[in-house]
């Protein structure tokens, strides 16, 4: 079965540009390595729920705009090949670390799914 890693990440809206060059590496990397998809989007209708919401998730300051990111395999096997491949590529070393990435790693939130319905 289909298998996602799904993130949501808050991004200060002047590093939206910098995340942007990162993330295009991070993908090229993933694809590289066998993922089927690897999509990063912007917060454009992204409202401030009463109860729970992206902005209350990441605790969003008023300088930063929410991304939602995710990268498909075709099971969890085959994504847990492709991150092991993907961490072992020397080009992963500058893009994981933390004092170089343009957001608080600290308030981003992933994980796996099995994919439940696909048309």
């Amino acid at each position: 079965m289909k298998y996602v890693d799904g993130f949501v990440v808050p991004v200060p809206k002047k590093k939206i540009d910098e995340y942007k060059k990162i993330a295009r590496k991070m993908g090229k990397i993933m694809k590289e390595h066998g993922a089927l998809d690897y999509v990063e989007c912007v917060a454009e209708d992204v409202k401030k729920g009463k109860i729970t919401s992206f902005p209350q998730a990441v605790k969003l300051k008023r300088t930063e705009t929410v991304v939602f990111s995710w990268i498909s395999f075709k099971t969890r096997k085959h994504r847990d090949r492709v991150w092991e491949k993907a961490m072992n590529d020397p080009r992963m070393k500058d893009l994981m670390d933390p004092k170089g990435m343009p957001f608080d790693g600290q308030r981003m939130f992933f994980g796996g799914f099995e994919v439940m319905v696909k048309y």
